[in-house]
């Protein structure tokens, strides 16, 4: 895949990031494409669910097996803002998805290359090529405001 195409996906991802922001949920989003469609979108909505499972990787893989009709994704790139943490990599394994492009490292839960790599793990039955650092800068940005954020406002109480 190239750059470009790259850039647009993560985007979208960041596009969901900041649907998530705008309720007060961390700015995490991504996006699954297929055949050159996204055909899955999802941003984090732990807060608002009280459910831990409901990242934004999880609702993207939900969506895009609802479409595809099959719980294999095969052949489908994922795009997220955030490195995928143990669970999501779990899922991106289980769901055989093919690539993972990913924005911003993430040094406390990140097991696509950062604390480990269960991607590219050959002991598993499938593997995920990874990319890391696609807009790095931008979803950067969105995850340190929003911490920076709350943690002023926890200041003020």
């Amino acid at each position: 895949m190239i750059k470009q195409d790259q850039e647009y996906y993560m985007r979208e991802a960041l596009f969901e990031a900041d649907q998530a922001a705008a309720i007060g949920e961390v700015p995490i989003g991504c996006v699954i494409v297929w055949q050159n469609k996204i055909i899955g979108r999802g941003h984090n909505l732990r807060e608002h669910s009280q459910d831990a499972t409901l990242h934004a990787e999880i609702l993207a893989i939900q969506e895009a097996n609802a479409y595809l009709k099959s719980w294999r994704l095969e052949g489908a790139q994922l795009f997220v803002t955030l490195e995928p943490c143990p669970m999501c990599s779990g899922a991106i394994i289980n769901s055989r998805i093919a690539e993972v492009y990913y924005g911003a490292p993430d040094p406390k839960a990140g097991t696509a290359g950062t604390l480990l790599n269960l991607l590219e793990d050959s002991r598993f039955n499938h593997q995920a090529q990874v990319t890391a650092g696609i807009l790095q800068t931008d979803c950067a940005f969105r995850l340190k405001s929003f911490f920076r954020k709350i943690r002023q406002q926890q200041r003020k109480k």
